[in-house]
């Protein structure tokens, strides 16, 4: 058997490990004991592969993935995609949810994926979707797959549409989601939501100020969390607004961020492809301030989101492709192996799972990658196979 190497941020404890200094990394000969990775001896001075924990997608749309063959051209901002995919719903039966889904899936999974948010469009009267019905399904085979309701913010001041949903996702075991994107009103709605969340245990999800320019929806989270004492967990997708901020403003948010222990999800490939459109080559990244949070303490996580539809035309359900991505559009310099909890152990700790960290873990749960080093893993040269196949 080869070495393996090992990064130390996806353990809990590197020294008391074993193996010897890497970089960021352990390397040493694996010791595996009832099944599971507990430690590792000197090394041999053999080939090495990589372990990993199991990927975690954080944020998915597998409902709407897979459509951009039959919407005809597309290619604009925010507003124009949401017409768009609107516009393609008519197509949504269950034959079809169940397919692109099932797809979806699998692409998830044979990219070391068991983890899996996806989030679904609510209907306007508060009755859950047909996706929502055929994902639920489709959960009995993945059971590690949630479902997050993707619902308007400010439909939760209706009463009864914020009851119908409320029971719905207790029921479900589902997550609170809401698009937070400068409405009027924004913190009476969001008041509500947080108010349900409390009573009924839900964990919250945003899609959040998704564009660049003056919006701050991020920071009325954070006030509304502040002054709930939410429970959490809260995770915001995109904040892409926040690139317009700085200095004490910047400062003043993160600080909130912190104190209501959010985690903030980028999503490059979605934000890259709809953010900053003018009317030739775009000259401004349509991403949060990843470094800037990552430094402050802020938990990063990083998601596929859009696949293949009026959101973004390629994409793919594999976090670590989001995350090659986002390494070169936010400059998220090696050593490399800090940024891997971003799509592994933080990423289950902002779905309200327990993360799994290498030392101790079963072998089931854990990815092998035969090459060198992380950037070969990171760049996709080298698929993960599991790690009963190759360290028992």
């Amino acid at each position: 058997m080869t070495d393996i190497l090992v990064p130390a941020s996806l353990l809990r404890d590197p020294a008391r490990f074993g193996g010897t200094v890497a970089g960021d990394m352990r390397r040493g000969h694996p010791v595996v004991r009832d099944g599971r990775l507990v430690a590792l001896d000197a090394p041999t001075g053999s080939t090495t592969r990589i372990v990993l924990p199991q990927l975690v997608e954080a944020h998915c749309h597998l409902d709407k993935c897979h459509t951009q063959h039959r919407l005809g051209p597309t290619g604009g901002d925010l507003p124009h995609a949401i017409a768009m995919q609107r516009a393609d719903k008519v197509h949504w039966t269950e034959a079809d949810l169940r397919a692109r889904a099932t797809r979806g899936l699998s692409e998830a999974r044979a990219a070391g994926c068991q983890r899996i948010r996806s989030h679904v469009d609510w209907s306007d009267d508060g009755a859950p979707p047909r996706a929502w019905s055929v994902l639920g399904e489709l959960a009995q085979d993945h059971p590690q797959l949630q479902r997050a309701a993707l619902t308007g913010v400010m439909q939760w001041t209706d009463p009864d549409f914020a009851q119908t949903v409320a029971r719905q996702l207790t029921r479900d075991e589902g997550v609170l989601g809401a698009f937070v994107y400068d409405q009027p009103g924004l913190r009476d709605g969001l008041q509500v939501i947080f108010d349900m969340a409390n009573r009924h245990g839900l964990p919250l999800d945003f899609h959040v100020d998704e564009g660049l320019g003056d919006m701050n929806g991020l920071e009325a989270i954070a006030d509304t969390a502040l002054a709930t004492c939410c429970k959490g967990p809260i995770l915001c997708g995109h904040a892409v607004s926040l690139m317009d901020r700085g200095g004490t403003d910047l400062a003043r948010i993160i600080d909130k961020l912190l104190g209501a222990r959010i985690h903030i999800c980028a999503l490059p490939t979605t934000n890259l492809y709809l953010q900053g459109r003018t009317g030739g080559t775009p000259d401004r990244r349509g991403l949060t301030r990843l470094r800037e949070l990552h430094a402050a303490g802020v938990p990063i996580i990083i998601g596929s989101d859009n696949v293949a539809d009026a959101f973004c035309p390629t994409g793919a359900h594999d976090p670590m492709a989001a995350l090659s991505l986002a390494l070169l559009a936010a400059h998220l310099d090696p050593p490399l192996g800090r940024w891997l909890p971003a799509i592994t152990t933080d990423a289950a700790t902002a779905l309200g799972t327990a993360p799994t960290f290498i030392d101790g873990a079963p072998l089931d749960a854990l990815l092998v990658y035969d090459a060198p080093d992380l950037a070969t893993v990171i760049a996709g040269r080298a698929p993960p196979v599991s790690a009963t196949e190759v360290l028992t």
